[in-house]
């Protein structure tokens, strides 16, 4: 049976993107010239490059022309990279605002995550993770205060708080990750540019000292259009999670 013609320009555009003929960070060609090219009138074209969009493939929208996203490069979970260094990793300028930084009672939520009382204090760190200048994760990160009180004396929109941490003796040793999705609050949807509802996948993170102590619960949320992440299985063992571009973190 023979593929509609929506389906049949959206394949021969993914191999123009898999081959490199489209260039990433390159503008597609218009709808005109693509019509013009194939033969086909607006609605096919249209459905098309729809179907690139909602795949990751493409960006653009709202006005904006299409362009080729970054290739897909794959970082596992389990190895303990910052958000910084995975970004280098990947060839990207990595960045960060920091909204806020402050020793508040940990609530509910983040207590029962790190073992303690609603009434004691955790250092809480709220910031706006960037690739290449472009809004890509909302970063919430809770510490214990014998590990988060070093980031009072550190320049948060400088860099990672990871290696920073890991550079002032604290023991951030491994880390248990739970990947979902989410809808965008509202603090969300201002800091990356979306409606509010969106979805956003979700990386919560509970970080273990090397004796076991909690000593971070995080909830990074990301654009799913940026960051996805892979799981491989073998048949005779476990393997990692990976995390892809299409984002461990900090």
């Amino acid at each position: 049976m023979k593929m509609a013609m929506h389906q049949q320009l959206r394949d021969e555009f993914r191999h123009r993107i898999d081959s490199g003929s489209w260039p990433e960070g390159q503008p597609v060609p218009s709808e005109a010239v693509l019509c013009q090219e194939f033969g086909a009138s607006r609605g096919p074209v249209r459905q098309a490059l729809a179907a690139l969009r909602q795949d990751g493939a493409i960006s653009g929208g709202r006005g904006k022309p299409p362009v080729v996203r970054p290739a897909v490069i794959s970082q596992s979970v389990e190895t303990f990279l910052s958000f910084t260094q995975w970004a280098e990793s990947m060839g990207r300028v990595p960045g960060q605002q920091t909204q806020e930084i402050t020793r508040r009672p940990a609530g509910p939520v983040i207590a029962d995550q790190l073992g303690l009382q609603a009434s004691e204090p955790v250092v809480s760190l709220l910031r706006l993770r960037l690739l290449d200048g472009e809004p890509a994760m909302v970063e919430r990160s809770h510490f214990v205060p014998s590990a988060g009180r070093a980031l009072f004396d550190f320049d948060t929109d400088s860099g990672s708080t990871f290696s920073y941490l890991l550079g002032a003796g604290v023991d951030l040793h491994s880390a248990r990750h739970t990947i979902d999705a989410v809808a965008a609050d509202t603090v969300d949807a201002e800091l990356l540019g979306i409606a509010k509802g969106a979805p956003l996948l979700r990386e919560r993170r509970v970080t273990f000292s090397s004796t076991g102590d909690r000593l971070e619960y995080a909830d990074d949320r990301y654009r799913p259009e940026l960051a996805n992440f892979m799981i491989n299985n073998t048949l005779h063992g476990r393997t990692p999670v990976a995390r892809v571009q299409s984002t461990t973190t900090y």
